[in-house]
Parts: C-alpha cells; structure tokens; sequence
C-alpha cells in the first residue's frame, strides 16, 4: 500500500476540479471556431477548394453528413470520457484501445498538431488586426507592426492560460457566445431579407450539387474540418467537477448547438447569393464571403460590417484560447507520464501546468521571429504572409488531428469492447472511420505544392515521434496508475 501510494504521489497533479458543464462546453465550442469557420472555411465545402469540387448550393446536406459523422466520433469520445478523466484525452484514448506506444505516438502527433493551430493563430491575429480590422474601424493601421500585435498576443494568451483554467474557459465563453450570437443574428436577417426566394428543399436535395453525390461527398471532406477541436472539453476532464458526466455531455451538446448554426451559416450563405456559385466563388476571391454578405450592397450596412469584422475577431481569439488549453494539458499530460521531459510537467501555484505552457508560448515566439525574419517562410502564391503561414499550420494541425481521430475509432473496437451498446458502438467506428477518412483524402487530393508540404509534414513529425517513443518508454501513464483518473471498464496496457 505504501509503494502504491509513493507512487502515486510521483506524478504532477493540476489545479481543483471546479470547472462545470458551462465551462467544458466553452473549451469545444471556442476550439471549434464556429464564427471563423463560417467566415473562411464554409465557401470550402461549397466548392471553394483545391480540388474545385464540393456541394455546391446543397452544402448544408454536406455540412448535416459531416456533423453525423462528427457525433459518431464525440460518441466515441464521450464513452470514453466516462472512463478515462485524465488531461491527456485523445493520447490517453489510443494508448487505451491501442496500446502505451501507439498511443504515445498518437499523442506526439495529436498536440504536434493543436501547437501548430495555436502558433498559426499567433501569426495570424496580428496581421488581421493591422491590415483588417483597424482599418475597418477607421484607426491608423500603422499604428503598431504586425509583430507587435503579435507579441502582444503571445503575453496575453500566456497570462490567460496561466492564471487559472477558469479564466481561460470564461474567456472563451464571452469570446465565442458575443460572436457567435451576433453572426447567427445576422444570418437570420439574411434569411428573412430573402424572402420568398428563399429555397431550403433545393439545398438538402443531392441534385442540387453540380456533381451529385459525389460532389456532396467532396464537401464532406472540407466539412469535416469545420468540427475539428469538438473533442478539447475531454482535456479539462482533472479540472472538472463530475468529469465522468459532464465531459461526455459538453462534447455532444457542442457538436449539436455547433451543427445547428453551421447549418444556418451554410445555408444563408448560398441563399444570400441567391443559390449562384459563380457569386459566391467571385465574393470569395475578394475575401471571406462572410464580409461580403454584411457588406452595404447586399445584407449589411457600414454599422453590419464593421461589427461582422470585430466578431470574427473574437472568435479567432477564441479558437486561439482554446488550442492553447489544449496544447498546454496535452503536452503536461504527455511529459508527466515522462514521454516528453518532465519539466514541461511542473505545474504552477494556481494549478496551471506552467511548464507546458512556457513551451507553447516559446514556439509561438518562435513562429513570429520566423514570420518576421524570412517573407518567403511557408509562403503561398499571393496571400498575406501571415494568413499563408496560417493556412499551412492549420493544414498541418487538421491532417494531425484527422489521424488521430481515426486511431480513437480503431482503437475503440478494443478500449471499449465492454461496452454493452454494441451496435451503437459498431456504428460509432464506422461512421468514424469514414468520417476521417474523407478528411484525410481531402488533405492530399489535388492539392498542389508548396500547402501539399504541410500533411506530409505531418506525416514526418508521426514518424519521428514513432521512433522517439519506441526510444523513450517513459514510464506507466497516470490515467492507469491514478485512480481518480481511471473507472473501471476499459483496457490497462
């Protein structure tokens, strides 16, 4: 009993469980980034992509297959999260239906993938600020360099994330419940100044798409991307008060309220162009149709606009809260099992794991010193620098994540083998694997070099971690050694 517990007290611990069901569902929802999805990723799945091929006017029937997909894998999840609640999550996951090593690697390509996504944002808000929204607002875009804003960025999601995992997921709440209000109040004026031209039958009918089914699945592929980040709540699982319960709801009941006003985005984004590609793809070139569709000659006015630009803002600062929640437990989670260095375990005074968050505030420093140094780093054709060095990241980061969420699913046949919903679960994996296998596909299919690099770099990084993990054995993981991480059902490796 005395070497149990001696044992057990040799790994870090976080902060109180005293985050509750609001909180888990503002850490998914602020990750998934309904706001800036609708803005820059939505015209996507219509057909603004590499491969010129998606839904068409009927993607919001791509955008309903995608969500279905989605929630088969937050179902996943949520079995899962009534059995494990350690702050590895998805690491902790794969490990359990695949074993220590894979799911190690799994971990390794998982937060890879979710520091990518934080330093990309990190790059990205300072030129949207410069060259965006003050000069919507009117203020002199000179006013500081890109950099700065950057750097001003990168102390603020720091003091975020340290003081306190309440104020992170607050923040995140006020951030993503003022945006997303706001867009969803607008799309709804779209619809009604429609009227009678509004058409909804057309958009949920497969022949609507200029390629039928197939150009409908073309859409699921972007779609998929749409939800990415659904799973973040899990992360918070040690801090949360009756993990086993609130984390399972809080990850479904995100991919519902998400599904919900990614539908009406989709669908009062090709009504407000009145159901013609060629509008929306020609608004789309000109910059995200979300600004279009609030600009004065169609559904907007100059009050519309401006706002539409500062909500999107919020939103992006949400998303960029919520990744680095993520990364920041994630790599604490993956360096207490001592699968990373164990400094980057050492937890703060106010339960934070500070050494993890140092590490991901460095690499975003990093990033913008990089963005700065060299105008052609991860440079794509004509696009501002710092939105092609999101682009890239957030390539990156997408592919990882779609890997990962396809291992939980193959993983689950085995992890949660026990459980007595046995078609339920059946389906899950399918509709999972499927799901992820799309996204996965639509990472490489037609996509042209230099952005083609990105998922191949990824794949790079999987390999390295995989070699680095059958090196590095680190020692048995918390989520099955700690028993306030584990319930019984389930499979110790």
């Amino acid at each position: 009993m005395a070497e149990q517990q001696s044992k057990e007290m040799s790994y870090e611990r976080l902060g109180e469980k005293k985050l509750t069901l609001i909180d888990a569902v503002a850490q998914s929802v602020g990750a998934m980034g309904p706001v800036f999805s609708a803005a820059f990723v939505i015209p996507a799945v219509i057909g603004a992509n590499a491969a010129a091929k998606g839904a068409g006017v009927a993607a919001p029937l791509a955008v309903l297959v995608a969500a279905v997909g989605v929630f088969a894998l937050g179902w996943i999840v949520a079995q899962y999260a009534k059995r494990i609640q350690a702050a590895g999550a998805l690491y902790d996951y794969v490990s359990n239906g695949l074993g220590n090593t894979i799911g190690a690697v799994a971990g390794w390509l998982y937060y890879g993938g979710t520091i990518m996504l934080t330093v990309g944002l990190g790059v990205l808000i300072g030129g949207y600020v410069h060259d965006i929204m003050l000069p919507t607002l009117g203020f002199d875009s000179g006013l500081l360099p890109i950099w700065l804003w950057d750097a001003i960025w990168g102390v603020a999601l720091f003091c975020v994330l340290y003081f306190g995992v309440q104020i992170s997921t607050r923040v995140q709440l006020i951030l993503a419940a003022i945006s997303v209000l706001a867009v969803l109040a607008f799309f709804i004026k779209v619809i009604a100044d429609v009227g009678g031209e509004n058409d909804l039958a057309t958009t949920f009918n497969p022949s609507s798409s200029p390629d039928g089914w197939s150009g409908i699945f073309f859409g699921v592929l972007y779609g998929v991307l749409i939800f990415v980040g659904f799973e973040t709540a899990a992360n918070l699982a040690e801090e949360t008060a009756e993990p086993e319960r609130h984390i399972p709801r809080a990850v479904l009941f995100s991919i519902v309220v998400v599904s919900l006003f990614y539908l009406i985005a989709t669908y009062a984004t090709v009504a407000g162009f009145g159901f013609d590609l060629d509008a929306i793809f020609a608004a789309n070139d000109a910059g995200p149709v979300l600004f279009g569709l609030s600009d004065p000659s169609l559904f907007g006015s100059d009050l519309i606009a401006k706002v539409i630009v500062v909500v999107v803002f919020f939103d992006i600062l949400a998303v960029g809260v919520g990744v680095g929640v993520t990364s920041a437990r994630g790599v604490f989670a993956m360096a207490r099992d001592r699968r990373l260095p164990g400094s980057m375990a050492r937890v703060s005074r106010y339960g934070t794991p500070v050494g993890a968050i140092l590490t991901v505030v460095a690499l975003q420093a990093v990033w913008i010193v990089a963005s700065e140094a060299s105008d052609t780093f991860l440079q794509l054709g004509e696009l501002p620098h710092y939105f092609s060095i999101f682009i890239w990241n957030a390539t990156f980061g997408g592919f990882a994540l779609l890997v990962v969420y396809l291992l939980m699913s193959l993983g689950a046949i085995r992890g949660l083998s026990d459980d007595p919903a046995k078609v339920q679960l059946t389906v899950a994996v399918l509709l999972g694997v499927a799901i992820t296998g799309l996204g996965i596909f639509g990472s490489f299919y037609k996509v042209t070099s230099p952005l083609l690099i990105a998922p191949w770099a990824a794949v790079i990084w999987g390999v390295l971690g995989l070699a680095y993990m059958l090196v590095v054995k680190g020692r048995e993981p918390a989520s099955q050694v700690l028993p306030d991480l584990h319930a019984e059902g389930g499979h110790d490796v």
